[in-house]
């Protein structure tokens, strides 16, 4: 994609900015009929002519006007046909203007409230593609203004959003929406109950409060209850005055800010809209019927208040506010009565942060599959096999030093205990014995976790070497390059690599270190070393004797072997102390060590260390592919 367009379809002002994919740093904010930021609106003229935005309100002799249809999305079907007539008409303009152009290389990306679900998104998404848009795309208005905080430079927040709680909260005309950020993570929430709540709800009550002061009120609202025209129009002229008052309100403590509409329907009748200070205190404080009887305060309070009582971690320490009601004094003094302890930031164009937002998205999108895709290439090559297969050497060894000594006590000691007790018969069955003993141990819980911190040691090069190819990736796409690095993730819990006894000393495939555990081990504790631990016990008469003139008659060598073949009476087993093998375990453990090392130098099998090499690979691509998921809002 070439570029990229933000669509803030608001309930009550539109707005669309474009980015170009490498050009731009800040995305443009496209006019529509020489607005900035456009009255979401629709009327249908004699002859059939469309017109949107503020002509389609002004427009007097509208056959059908419509204004304040996304709020009625998820409860009335009929706005669907209404948002598409309004996105038709914006295309048409983009057109028109040659702001965008038949078949470029681009895509929208269109905001909703968060609380949308995945139907509703795909519902609203098929929308705009009837209406004849590029590929299309429907994201959370909240998570677009906070794109807006982390690409905003002049807010100098990115690293704080990145790092610290912040709360979002994107105040549009019909719904607010808060967002909660922690550690780069957004976690969406809605506003509280099922109200909708927005800058619209204003502009209902002003209206219907100058309709009340009225002496033609009554007609007014027949008039009104027949022609939706007029209500609309009507409507539209309050948000502006609205908007005129709170632009200056100090001008207008001593200054009239009036709005005289004269409605001709049946006849003619004029209706004044009035705003001052006692007004804007109405437009707050008011309790009003969509809003279940409370006041716009009230419920963005109680809004305010659910969502610091949901959050579980830590309370945010920044809270952005978007959206052109942000402006208004009471939302900040509101904020700052909930989150006393948090640093308030506004942008200079509330207004269009979540339309840029949503430009900024779309490349951000764009760059994140880049990302992936180069991600997908390194993994897909050897270089993860490589690195592993190099240091592999190294988790033996580690492994070897953690292994020895408990496998002596755990494994060894108790089978040279029962053949001293005469459950073994012969010297030499204790090798079948031992090599069960030993299988037993290395599939153990204790095992596994002996294997902990020699795994997590052998992890720590190969994430070095790893980050040689993986931080390029990283800068190459304005990601932090923290993003795929093992070394922020080296304790085994939070790597999600489950690499255990099992599978480091898995006893059915990774034969050669089990029959080198145990031919080392049976070499010394049955060779020249087992005579000697049992020739050094207590000296009994018999076994004394007998073993000198074994050793007289038949020479050492052959003795050995006659003595290991032979049934020993258990009388005779009971003259080697039963402490003789735990007080030589720690001189017979060096030995053990020094012999197993080279016997994994020597007799591993290529077959096996490719196996380990590719599930240990595999285990760490997999872990990558699940920090590549977590990226979501870089600093660009």
């Amino acid at each position: 994609m070439n570029r990229f367009y933000g669509f803030d379809l608001g309930d009550a002002e539109s707005a669309i900015a474009r980015l170009d994919k490498k050009e731009q740093n800040v995305p443009d904010i496209l006019p529509v009929q020489d607005a900035k930021s456009f009255v979401t609106a629709y009327a249908l003229v004699p002859g059939g002519e469309m017109r949107i935005g503020e002509g389609a309100c002004l427009a007097a002799d509208a056959i059908k006007r419509q204004l304040r249809f996304k709020s009625r999305f998820l409860r009335d079907s009929s706005s669907h046909g209404d948002v598409r007539m309004f996105a038709s008409g914006v295309l048409g303009e983009l057109y028109q203007s040659g702001d965008l152009i038949k078949n470029e290389d681009c895509c929208f990306y269109v905001g909703c409230p968060a609380g949308w679900d995945k139907n509703a998104r795909e519902d609203y998404r098929a929308i705009f593609e009837k209406a004849g848009y590029p590929p299309v795309r429907i994201v959370s208005e909240s998570r677009a203004a906070l794109v807006t905080a982390c690409q905003s430079k002049h807010l100098q927040v990115g690293y704080d959003i990145l790092s610290r709680p912040v709360l979002v909260v994107d105040i549009g005309s019909s719904t607010t929406d808060f967002a909660y950020i922690c550690g780069g993570k957004e976690v969406e929430m809605r506003t509280a109950g099922e109200v909708s709540l927005g800058g619209g709800i204003m502009d209902e009550i002003l209206l219907d409060s100058c309709v009340a002061m009225s002496p033609k009120a009554e007609e007014i609202r027949q008039t009104f209850a027949e022609s939706e025209a007029w209500r609309t129009y009507c409507e539209f002229a309050a948000r502006r005055l609205k908007e005129r008052y709170y632009n200056d309100p100090d001008y207008f403590e001593n200054n009239p800010c009036v709005t005289p509409i004269r409605i001709v329907y049946d006849r003619p009748i004029t209706l004044t809209l009035t705003m001052n200070k006692e007004m804007a205190e109405r437009l707050e404080d008011k309790p009003w019927g969509p809003l279940g009887n409370k006041s716009f305060k009230q419920v963005f309070l109680q809004s305010l208040r659910d969502v610091r009582d949901h959050i579980t971690g830590d309370q945010p320490e920044l809270v952005f506010l978007t959206g052109g009601v942000s402006r208004l004094p009471s939302i900040k003094e509101w904020c700052r009565s909930v989150f006393p302890e948090a640093v308030l930031i506004t942008g200079t164009e509330p207004e269009f942060a979540v339309a840029r937002g949503l430009a900024w998205s779309g490349r951000i999108d764009e760059e994140l599959r880049e990302f992936k895709e180069d991600l997908e290439k390194l993994k897909s090559s050897r270089t993860v096999e490589d690195i592993v297969e190099k240091h592999l050497s190294l988790l033996y060894r580690k492994a070897v030093d953690a292994l020895v000594e408990p496998i002596l006590e755990k494994a060894a000691e108790p089978v040279f205990e029962k053949w001293r007790a005469g459950k073994i018969r012969r010297f030499t069955d204790t090798e079948a014995e031992m090599q069960k003993e030993i299988g037993v141990f290395l599939k153990s819980e204790e095992a596994r976790k002996l294997l902990v911190r020699p795994i997590t040691e052998f992890l720590k090069p190969v994430a070095d070497d790893l980050e040689e190819f993986t931080v390029p990736i990283c800068l190459r796409h304005h990601v932090p390059y923290k993003a795929l690095s093992l070394n922020s993730f080296l304790s085994l819990s939070e790597l999600n690599i489950s690499i255990d006894a099992k599978n480091v000393f898995a006893v059915d495939e990774l034969t050669w270190l089990i029959d080198s555990v145990i031919s080392v081990l049976v070499g010394i504790l049955c060779g020249g070393s087992g005579m000697a631990l049992i020739a050094n016990g207590p000296v009994g008469i018999l076994a004394g004797t007998i073993i000198s003139l074994a050793i007289l008659l038949l020479g050492k060598d052959p003795m050995e072997k006659a003595l290991l073949k032979a049934d020993v009476p258990v009388i005779m087993r009971q003259l080697v102390p039963g402490d003789s093998f735990a007080r030589r375990r720690k001189s017979i453990a060096a030995s053990v060590r020094e012999k197993m090392y080279e016997s994994l130098e020597k007799d591993k099998e290529e077959e096996i260390t490719a196996r380990m090499t590719d599930e240990i690979s595999l285990q760490i691509e997999q872990c990558l592919t699940k920090m590549a998921e977590v990226v979501e809002i870089p600093l660009g």
